[in-house]
């Protein structure tokens, strides 16, 4: 279980966590170069209602994997109307990203969510997004952050959390908010964050074996 990490993204509408999680599929390769799935976004927003509207309804994951690590990504509504699907994603995670607007800050839906998952004592990382936006305020809404987190938090380790900055619609992450946004990057420094601040899943030696049916799907492709 050391090699597996299970972490659920959380975020407001159209503060790029789709976008995020679609850069974490194309750069981990998970299809071919030359697969129309390399040239099409929002690629886990299956349903015809999330596409049209541009929002996450269903919960839905996805694993990639990194420096040997099983990185299970669980795309996660962002809204306390989906409260059945949020509630089932953050059960199946054990640790949280959450997305943040650099220019809008911690919107009111996040507090829901984020309070969640404090609750199950999940570990969280904050992705400050959109950082190259023309009225982006980096350190306003890192404080912003800051005073939710007091809110929310259930005891003081929550209040130590990492913090990433990035730009999702070209696929980069930064550890520090970078002077020239068209500098080299990838979200490398993400998935190196999650394996060293993500706890892996516990499971108990010899017990009883145990299953939670936590997501199902299925797959129209034709028979081959």
């Amino acid at each position: 279980m050391l090699n597996i990490r299970n972490i659920a993204v959380i975020a407001h509408v159209d503060h790029g966590k789709t976008t995020l999680i679609d850069a974490f599929i194309k750069q981990s390769h998970i299809f071919r170069d030359n697969q129309d799935e390399m040239n099409q976004t929002t690629l886990l927003d299956s349903n015809v209602l999330e596409r049209e509207r541009g929002i996450t309804i269903l919960a839905k994951n996805i694993s990639v994997n990194y420096k040997g690590t099983k990185i299970n990504i669980i795309d996660t509504p962002g809204h306390s109307d989906f409260s059945g699907e949020v509630e089932r994603t953050l059960g199946m995670a054990d640790g949280a990203l959450l997305i943040v607007d650099a220019q809008e800050g911690p919107m009111p839906q996040t507090r829901f969510v984020l309070k969640r998952a404090f609750e199950l004592d999940l570990k969280v990382i904050v992705v400050i997004n959109k950082i190259d936006k023309p009225n982006a305020d980096i350190s306003k809404t890192v404080h912003k952050i800051g005073n939710l987190f007091l809110e929310l938090a259930s005891h003081d380790d929550q209040l130590e959390y990492p913090t990433l900055y990035s730009v999702s619609k070209t696929g980069k992450v930064f550890t520090t908010p970078p002077t020239d946004f068209n500098q080299e990057g990838n979200v490398v420094p993400l998935l190196d964050e999650i394996i060293k601040y993500i706890p892996a899943p516990t499971n108990s030696q010899g017990g009883a074996f145990k299953m939670l049916a936590s997501s199902l799907d299925y797959d129209f492709s034709p028979m081959v």
